[in-house]
């Protein structure tokens, strides 16, 4: 886990990267009846820079402290909770705001293809099951274990500075 706010910056890059573009290729998928082919993962890479931008921003100003939030007061207790109970409620508690606003992105940008405005709350409504059933395992069970392995061997702890060095 991250032990500064430079390197919770860097795992954030990581891990939104890993779960934006699963994420993309899913719905993707799922808009194009299921079909896992080249060209859906060329349409999910196309749509990926907007809504990883979009991921982002979400992640670190509004997902990311609501997290820990509930997590610190509602599941576990610093000091007295294990790292991985702690790691796994923060974890646990990011998929519900980040599905939620990224559904409605989701929705808008099905808006802007089909263009009927009356479209967007049912589209928003009907994706938060469906991304919620596949983002809460993959966060869990492969793009966090993933993210935080590739953290580690780029980034051992004490390697990144919480301060720069003083010239």
């Amino acid at each position: 886990m991250p032990t500064n706010k430079r390197e919770s910056l860097i795992f954030t890059i990581i891990m939104c990267f890993c779960m934006v573009l699963w994420m993309s290729i899913y719905n993707v998928a799922r808009v194009n009846g299921w079909e896992f082919s080249l060209k859906t993962i060329v349409d999910a890479w196309v749509g990926f820079p907007p809504a990883y931008i979009v991921a982002m921003l979400l992640d670190v100003f509004v997902a990311s402290r609501f997290a820990k939030w509930f997590a610190f007061r509602f599941l576990v207790t610093p000091g007295k909770s294990s790292p991985r109970a702690i790691m796994l409620s923060i974890s646990t508690m990011m998929v519900f705001p980040m599905v939620l606003f990224m559904s409605l992105y989701g929705a808008l940008e099905a808006f802007t293809h089909v263009g009927d405005p009356s479209m967007i709350l049912p589209t928003w409504i009907g994706n938060i099951p469906w991304n919620f059933v596949a983002a809460l395992p993959w966060n869990l069970l492969i793009a966090g274990p993933l993210s935080r392995w590739v953290f580690r061997r780029a980034f051992p702890v004490g390697t990144v500075l919480a301060e720069p060095i003083a010239a």
